[in-house]
């Protein structure tokens, strides 16, 4: 991932939140371009994009929505994207196979998986700006708001 010049992040439901601000993590971190969409919206254009240097990052923990996002998954994987996997026990369980990474958190309510999954999306964000030696304690041309006016 540290090597792509563009990643995408998908997800479905209170997942795309997330997709935003995993992309956004990245992004401010590791001076990769990111984008963030919701999955329903892969064929309206970010389909495009997808190719073998193209990482896919997928956040599908097991509820309501994950059908339709391993069915992304699979559309991705048939173009040749790199999957990037996140997910829950019972999403691991029933995702198709194929995914580059897939990331397990812990099972979770519902209506706490976005706080859950934030970790895993925070982290990959934080160990790709490691590898590629960027300072993540001050990521340049940012400032803090409470700074700036």
């Amino acid at each position: 991932m540290a090597k792509a010049r563009d990643v995408l992040y998908l997800g479905r439901g209170p997942m795309y939140p997330l997709a935003l601000e995993g992309a956004l993590k990245l992004k401010e971190i590791s001076y990769i371009h990111a984008e963030g969409y919701a999955a329903g919206e892969l064929k309206h254009g970010p389909i495009a994009l997808v190719d073998e240097q193209t990482p896919i990052v997928i956040l599908a923990p097991f509820d309501s929505y994950f059908e339709k996002s391993a069915s992304n998954m699979q559309e991705v994987m048939a173009r040749g994207g790199q999957v990037i996997f996140i997910t829950d026990p019972d999403g691991e369980r029933h995702a198709p196979k194929g995914a580059r990474v897939v990331v397990t958190a812990p099972r979770c309510d519902p209506l706490i998986a976005p706080l859950v999954l934030s970790a895993p999306v925070q982290l990959l964000a934080y160990h790709v700006a490691v590898y590629k030696g960027a300072d993540v304690d001050q990521p340049r041309n940012l400032a803090k708001s409470v700074t700036v006016e």
